[in-house]
């Protein structure tokens, strides 16, 4: 399931882009996408086979249950570890390759080393769950970055401002960072719930996890960035001309009913509504990205779909002597 989540936030990055996408673009990512994640994920279980074993979630996994050998494993990872960041430098960029590859170390590396030394592994891991997004912008050609040639712009109401939209304005890397928030500050409501129901698992493996160590606190992190989803929502993502500003008020919905949901896991701080928060943070994310897609900036729907040019074919019938 991990991989299919990454893969549709990459994707996700693609599809926001308002530069255009060709078809071998949208596959390669997400093929190349898809290897990095099955390289990172095996490269993970190969570290942690004795942990994984003393954890009910986890311990039905291959290696633990011996279905197949580390030897092999080690290869598999070897192969989509290096094939992932090829398709993505042959078909997209070395930009979109070098984040992948990043990916594949920061998650096999530094998030696996940190689950048993400080509770920080989760800061990381959000930074993991962050990058995918920004992968599938790069492959369109997208910066990351500011320049003289592609400075930040501001893309404030209609109401605050009389300058017309420019599109060509469209590619900003305020863009970018909008895509990562979104994905860097969901990951804290999503896996603190998740984990405060299965921390007796992660204290009896040894993990140095925040559920563990301080679950009031744990529930807090969450709460924190529950709330800090809703300005990324319905200031950040407008204002980087990703989408509308009708998309400021369609995301309070969704993004009110899950602030709810943990206010309540951390009023509380019982295992029912953590699962409640957990359950609700599972749909916020594809519902957040359809909405997104609905109020994507230039986007004409009633054009895409075909509405506009009947009308207009319509009108024209109806002008006809």
């Amino acid at each position: 399931m991990l991989w299919m989540l990454v893969v549709l936030t990459a994707m996700s990055g693609v599809a926001l882009s308002p530069l255009p996408a060709t078809v071998p673009i949208l596959l390669s990512t997400a093929v190349g996408t898809a290897l990095c994640s099955a390289s990172a994920n095996t490269l993970n279980q190969l570290q942690e086979i004795p942990y994984d074993a003393q954890m009910t979630r986890t311990r039905q996994r291959p290696l633990v249950r011996r279905a197949i050998s580390p030897l092999h494993a080690a290869g598999f990872a070897a192969v989509t570890g290096v094939a992932g960041p090829a398709v993505l430098w042959f078909m997209a960029n070395p930009i979109t390759a070098g984040l992948g590859a990043a990916n594949i170390m920061l998650y096999a590396g530094a998030y696996t080393w940190l689950k048993r030394k400080s509770v920080s592994n989760t800061w990381v891991g959000a930074v993991v769950g962050g990058i995918p997004p920004l992968m599938g912008w790069t492959a369109c050609g997208g910066k990351l970055l500011p320049s003289s040639d592609y400075p930040m712009h501001l893309f404030l109401p209609s109401f605050l401002t009389e300058a017309p939209l420019d599109m060509s304005m469209i590619d900003n890397p305020l863009g970018a960072f909008a895509l990562f928030m979104l994905l860097y500050s969901w990951q804290f409501p999503h896996f603190n719930s998740l984990s405060h129901f299965i921390r007796g698992s992660y204290a009896q493996a040894g993990y140095k996890m925040l559920c563990v160590l301080n679950p009031q606190k744990n529930a807090l992190v969450a709460l924190r960035h529950s709330l800090l989803l809703v300005p990324i929502c319905s200031i950040l993502f407008p204002l980087s001309g990703l989408t509308t500003w009708a998309f400021a008020v369609t995301s309070l919905i969704p993004n009110g009913i899950c602030v709810r949901a943990s206010w309540v896991w951390w009023r509380r701080c019982g295992e029912k509504e953590a699962r409640m928060a957990f359950q609700h943070y599972l749909w916020y994310l594809p519902v957040m990205l359809a909405l997104m897609m609905v109020h994507k900036q230039g986007l004409d729907w009633r054009s895409w779909m075909g509405i506009q040019k009947e009308v207009q074919s319509e009108g024209a019938d109806l002008s006809k002597p």
